[in-house]
């Protein structure tokens, strides 16, 4: 995808789809339930490869690339009495760590065993009654081990009571998992290292049609942010509320105090318009730990670097484990456009600003944000993103979308 330098046109709204994140644990929820109905799903591939799953009635299930979906069937199928299931995946997917996750149901009397290498997909789960309560996972792995474990927690018999050992990582992806099961009427309580989730119990009410709109999703949003901040011009989203189940709304603080990005809310038409302020002084540097919202570092790395604002980015050692190593890849990338950083297991800072070269080529290592975060440097120089169509695993509409917002001539 070759991107010519361009301007931000003024005022242009896009809406955004479901977020996937919410999209993909309320797919679960209906398929456990089956008196929800869900409005606005996200149209990301890695919903749809969700969702096919969940419909299908083939032994071998390939999710690809779609880490959440890996993750969610694991706990899902683990209590399917009687189905049994290979779970696999890409060769990405398969270097992906699942040992903690398959731990943990097994110690609730789960039957997965690995059909390659030992702690890594895929998986053969034969489905089966759990009768075991309680269980304790180390807290700094994964949000998504744990919220899996959350989802399945109100249809075991005596529910499930799971303690986290350790520094608890992306708090607001549990919190949100959480609150889903609130809304749908599963009683939940979080205090301190434990969370407990309650079986459910059937009722009349319990059979009544349940309806869950999903919010658009945030993580899309923060590449119009950074348009923002780049562009200086403001930009529309459609259909964001003012308060979000969602971790990384917490875009709407780091984008005003950073780069002076104003969130106004219009309520009543689901609308937040994003509007940089004229007069900002841009900080000094920026120093944040992202251990609450890791999947929004790669864009506020190109940001700073396009407006040259020293960053250092901690709390990312789930960066590690992604569709790549997104710590590596961002070091690669960066120093194309112009920022030589460094790294640690958890941590990026930049260390100089410099002139980049002409006939910038943006390698995206099978990672939709990578593509993504990337883009709105187009606003200070052309470049080409690599193998555009990887942003179809979360935003399929994003390349239109850009174009809607971007004046190249």
């Amino acid at each position: 995808m070759k991107l010519e330098k361009s301007e931000l046109k003024d005022n242009e709204t896009i809406e955004i789809s479901g977020s996937k994140s919410i999209s993909n644990r309320l797919l679960i929820l209906s398929y456990l339930f089956e008196n929800l109905i869900i409005e606005n799903l996200s149209n990301a591939q890695d919903t749809q490869l969700l969702q096919n799953a969940l419909e299908s009635n083939t032994e071998i299930i390939d999710i690809h690339h779609a880490g959440t979906a890996m993750r969610f069937l694991t706990s899902y199928f683990a209590i399917q009495p009687g189905k049994t299931t290979i779970l696999t995946g890409s060769d990405r997917m398969k270097q992906r760590p699942i040992l903690f996750l398959v731990d943990a149901l097994r110690k609730l009397g789960a039957n997965i065993s690995y059909v390659e290498k030992e702690g890594f997909p895929p998986l053969k789960i034969i489905g089966k009654k759990l009768e075991k309560s309680s269980v304790t996972i180390p807290a700094h792995i994964s949000s998504q081990f744990i919220s899996s474990l959350m989802l399945i927690g109100s249809k075991l018999e005596n529910g499930l009571q799971i303690t986290l050992e350790g520094k608890i990582t992306s708090r607001p992806y549990l919190e949100m998992t959480l609150k889903i099961l609130r809304n749908i009427g599963i009683l939940t309580q979080w205090e301190g290292q434990i969370i407990q989730i309650f079986p459910n119990i059937q009722s009349d009410k319990s059979s009544q049609i349940t309806k869950c709109i999903t919010e658009s999703d945030w993580s899309s949003a923060s590449y119009f942010y950074s348009l923002a901040a780049i562009g200086r011009r403001s930009i529309n989203l459609k259909s964001f509320r003012p308060h979000s189940l969602q971790g990384d709304s917490v875009l709407k603080e780091i984008y005003w105090n950073y780069f002076g990005v104003n969130t106004i809310s219009q309520g009543s038409e689901s609308k937040i318009s994003l509007m940089p302020e004229s007069s900002f002084v841009f900080p000094e540097q920026i120093s944040l730990d992202m251990n609450d919202c890791p999947d929004i570092a790669q864009t506020l790395c190109v940001t700073a670097t396009a407006l040259q604002i020293p960053f250092d980015l901690s709390g990312l050692s789930t960066l590690k484990v992604k569709e790549t190593d997104r710590l590596v890849a961002l070091k690669n990338e960066l120093f194309k456009i112009g920022c030589i950083s460094e790294i640690t297991e958890d941590r990026i800072y930049s260390v100089k600003f410099f002139e980049p070269n002409e006939n910038i080529s943006i390698e995206t290592y099978d990672d939709h944000r990578m593509a993504m975060s990337f883009a709105p440097f187009c606003l200070i120089t052309p470049l080409t993103i690599e193998n555009e169509k990887v942003v179809d695993k979360s935003y399929p509409q994003f390349w239109a979308d850009l174009a809607q917002v971007l004046d190249s001539n």
